[in-house]
């Protein structure tokens, strides 16, 4: 992969428009180029009237390790690109919640920071038996403010969720399941199948009846992000101005 290739791959398949995290040599982890496509890419990617569903992974061996060293450097440094990355943040929140269309999540690899959050937004989540989530903002320095924080307590239970954000602690994909934060685990290799699986089924479903239903089972999380995102974010700026925050970020950087 060279930087000209595309960071957001779209390849329609019949029904199902299937979208794809592209930086595999960084895990996907999402440099100014990716989250600000991961801005843009619903809209896009729903627009063709034929697609009913879509379907999210990552290429190579990871869904996404969150938000790339440099950026967060970069965010660091320059309040102005810091501002602008945590106003895509809340774009891309909204915009998977207002996605006309069910978004499925073939979770082939780790979920970590952004690629957890992208995971507790998606519809149906199905999880490769090998992967695991994890949101290390707290970990680091910084406040989970882009959608972690605000969803996981409607997924997993307030407790839970604080132990998952605070602790910042590795989910394996079987207690993934069974705390009710995807629908299945399957092996590494058929992620992509059973994910389509999902979508062909809810693309072979009465559209009106599917889009509405799932606004409706929505209204909650949507009330929630609505309740609490900006002010996440806004706290999550603050953070990035903090000692530990700088100190953590650099033994990061000296890896």
């Amino acid at each position: 992969m060279t930087d000209t290739d595309p960071v957001i791959l779209l390849e329609r398949r019949g029904e199902v428009c299937l979208v794809t995290l592209n930086r595999p040599q960084q895990l996907n982890a999402a440099n100014r180029a990716l989250h600000g496509a991961l801005a843009d890419i619903w809209e896009t990617a729903a627009s063709d009237p034929v697609t009913r569903a879509i379907v999210l992974t990552g290429a190579g061996r990871a869904f996404s390790a969150g938000g790339d060293a440099a950026l967060l450097e970069e965010m660091t440094n320059d309040e102005t690109v810091r501002g602008k990355v945590l106003a895509e943040a809340a774009v891309i929140v909204r915009a998977i919640l207002d996605c006309p269309l069910p978004v499925v999540a073939a979770v082939n690899g780790p979920a970590v920071g952004l690629g957890f959050s992208l995971v507790s937004l998606c519809d149906f989540v199905v999880m490769a038996e090998s992967a695991f989530l994890s949101d290390p903002h707290v970990s680091i320095g910084l406040v989970a403010g882009d959608g972690g924080a605000v969803t996981l307590p409607l997924l997993s239970g307030l407790l839970r969720a604080k132990e998952f954000v605070l602790l910042g602690d590795r989910i394996p994909a079987l207690d993934a399941l069974r705390l009710g934060l995807v629908n299945r685990v399957v092996p590494e290799g058929d992620v992509l199948e059973a994910a389509f699986g999902f979508a062909g089924r809810l693309a072979g479903s009465p559209r009106q009846a599917v889009v509405e239903t799932r606004r409706v089972l929505n209204l909650g999380l949507r009330s929630a992000v609505e309740g609490a995102l900006d002010s996440a974010l806004a706290a999550e700026a603050d953070s990035f101005t903090t000692e530990e925050f700088r100190e953590n970020l650099a033994k990061l950087r000296s890896r």
